[in-house]
């Protein structure tokens, strides 16, 4: 086997059990609560807009809240792929109802100005949302690079040279997204511009190529989250490592989580502070929808509200889609396999959901 999807199988296997199941005996319908009917759902009639974001690793969690949606009577469209300031723009203007990729407080700054129009629901994945820069450990340990500070001398940053200019490149964010501001910030506040050079393409692209570089022997520098495929495929502290910062460096809306970028116990982590500070603060991913409608629909607030996903299981829905199963076909399956797995769950949130619009 790859051992680059050595951990994607395992962490993945309980999601294709359930999905097996699921394709071999089980219809359309078989993830409906036993204990509701057609009857008088508070969703009926009413059409929902969703979104989802133009990373496709939270596309899962986004099929399972159009799935309980639809549990509650909703006709769900399919949902609209946004960047993160269209989407906050168009989910205030109502054009969309919600989505569940709030990322924070990283997205606290797409939402200034429009706090009465629209509001961040529940904890669908609670501080569960790393983010850092990492690099291979074989380099890391060769050089004794434990800090992003390092890339400063010109001969660190030479290591992680691509084009032959003599400046590191790192894969960082596509434009629009909010780690690209935050990365923008940190970089400006460390003083990594001139010896680092920051690729902005296609994510996803971009990552395979780095993992193809890591897998010929070359060194990989790179900014990594979780929930992402990456982190299956390139497991911290064995494959990579995450870098410390040498100072918290937030911009100005994230101010009051200047002390919230510290990790305890941090598995992979290049140095040996404890806490480690990753410089980014631990984010949650929330659902974030239009107040009108929220007002409008009680039993839809209540599921935003309760519904929780583990983060190991989109860590392995994520490792699914990057083995090939990626098409919006398995996208829905594996959502489906994921409620068939947690049916008890997922029934609670629809009754308590039905009690809710009483």
């Amino acid at each position: 086997m790859n051992k680059y999807l050595r951990k994607a199988t395992l962490i993945g296997s309980a999601l294709m059990l359930s999905l097996a199941i699921l394709i071999g005996g089980c219809s359309n319908d078989d993830t409906t609560s036993p204990t509701t009917t057609d009857a008088a759902l508070p969703g009926q009639g009413v059409t929902v807009d969703p979104a989802r974001p133009t990373w496709d690793t939270g596309y899962f969690q986004t099929e399972i809240m159009i799935q309980a949606l639809e549990k509650l009577g909703y006709n769900v469209t399919s949902p609209v792929s946004l960047g993160n300031s269209p989407f906050y723009e168009a989910v205030a203007n109502g054009d969309v109802d919600f989505w569940a990729d709030g990322w924070f407080p990283q997205h606290v700054i797409y939402m200034e100005g429009k706090e009465s129009k629209e509001q961040i629901v529940g904890n669908l994945i609670e501080s569960g949302a790393l983010q850092g820069f990492m690099i291979d450990k074989a380099t890391a340990d060769l050089y004794n690079i434990t800090s992003v500070a390092q890339f400063t001398d010109p001969d660190i940053a030479a290591l992680f040279d691509i084009d032959g200019d003599g400046k590191a490149e790192m894969v960082a964010c596509p434009p629009g997204w909010g780690c690209e501001l935050m990365i923008d910030h940190m970089f400006e506040a460390y003083g990594l511009n001139d010896t680092v050079d920051l690729i902005k393409a296609d994510y996803t692209l971009s990552m395979v190529d780095a993992l193809a570089r890591y897998q010929n022997g070359e060194s990989i520098f790179y900014y990594g989250w979780t929930p992402n495929w990456t982190a299956n495929s390139l497991i911290a502290g064995e494959d990579i490592v995450w870098l410390e910062v040498p100072f918290t460096s937030l911009p100005e809306e994230q101010q009051q989580f200047m002390d919230a970028t510290y990790v305890a116990n941090l598995v992979g982590k290049a140095g040996t502070d404890e806490p480690y500070n990753m410089g980014w603060p631990a984010n949650s991913i929330q659902v974030v929808a239009n107040t009108a409608f929220l007002n409008a629909n009680p039993a839809a607030k209540y599921l935003f509200e309760v519904a929780k996903i583990p983060l190991d299981d989109v860590l392995a829905q994520n490792a699914l889609m990057f083995d090939g199963e990626n098409t919006n076909a398995d996208i829905i399956k594996h959502a489906k396999a994921w409620i068939v797995a947690n049916q008890t769950l997922f029934d609670s949130w629809i009754d308590g959901a039905i009690a809710a619009a009483k």
